[in-house]
């Protein structure tokens, strides 16, 4: 079950890669442009995932989370 929920997590996270939303925002949070501050957080979140999808869904292993 938490195999198919991290794909979802991957396919959902991979539409959000491109934020057309921030393209013309000239603002600035934290001294940063809203669209680099975005793709800080995007990165972090990105590291996260790769982590988890590699611990719970990488192929090969059986449900019990042993490899095989």
């Amino acid at each position: 079950m938490i195999r198919w929920l991290l794909y979802l997590t991957w396919i959902v996270f991979f539409l959000l890669h491109n934020d057309f939303w921030n393209w013309h925002t000239p603002k600035l949070a934290l001294g940063l442009p809203v669209g680099l501050l975005y793709h800080i957080a995007y990165c972090v979140v990105a590291a996260a995932l790769m982590t988890l999808l590699v611990r719970y869904a990488w192929p090969g292993r059986d449900d019990k989370g042993n490899g095989g």
